[in-house]
């Protein structure tokens, strides 16, 4: 179909072996691409996975000590106690690049540096359950930042992958075999017209001796 739309001469022959040529380097570099992506994305579950595990946990253990502070608290007194947070955590979202996929980089800072102010309440009427679980919550926040930076990575580079390998697979499939038949088709074309050529060449030396020799003929009666 596309071989009609084709000039069949030298220049567009040229041309098409130039766009050969990028068509095939660009695919080496795209299924580069595609490999290494595959390999951090990879790297990225093993280590999404590792965090999810911990994060979680860490979540089963501090809901066991909220368990345990209700049994031996009032909830008035459990609601009071944490009514009002003395720590405040700020979240900053910056980015960094991985083979052209911006991922997201996140970082925390407290209100304030004593590690104490994340207990909002005073602890001689509150049961060392209830700070057990606001300790557990605490160690854990930094992995939960992470598993949240690494799975919004993960579903970045899966897509990014994903279009890579369409293009890669366009490419294979369909660019480059086009672009080589349409040179095929070209040096056939261009062999038909050279061999036609040399017959038309030959046909006029035929009738051009069969001249001279009639006219010798003539000149010779």
């Amino acid at each position: 179909m596309a071989k009609a739309h084709i000039n069949p001469t030298r220049m567009e022959l040229i041309k098409t072996k130039k766009k050969l040529a990028i068509a095939m380097r660009g695919h080496k570099l795209l299924k580069d691409k595609r490999d290494e992506l595959m390999r951090q994305f990879l790297e990225m579950v093993r280590e999404n996975r590792r965090l999810r595990e911990k994060v979680e946990k860490g979540i089963r253990k501090s809901n066991k000590n909220f368990v345990l502070a209700r049994a031996g608290m009032a909830d008035e007194v459990i609601n009071v106690a944490l009514m009002v947070p003395r720590q405040e955590i700020y979240t900053e979202v910056g980015s960094r690049n991985v083979m052209s996929v911006d991922i997201p980089a996140l970082t925390f800072k407290t209100k304030t540096p004593d590690v104490n102010d994340i207990y909002s309440y005073g602890m001689a009427f509150t049961a060392s359950d209830l700070d057990a679980a606001v300790k557990s919550l605490q160690d854990i926040l930094p992995d939960m930042l992470d598993l949240a930076q690494y799975e919004k990575s993960c579903q970045l580079l899966a897509a990014e992958i994903e279009k890579t390998r369409r293009r890669v697979n366009a490419l294979e499939h369909i660019m480059i075999p086009g672009m080589q038949e349409n040179i095929k088709y070209i040096k056939m074309k261009l062999d038909e017209n050279e061999r036609s050529t040399q017959v038309r060449l030959m046909k006029v030396k035929d009738m051009l001796l069969e001249q001279a020799h009639h006219f010798r003929e003539r000149a010779n009666a």
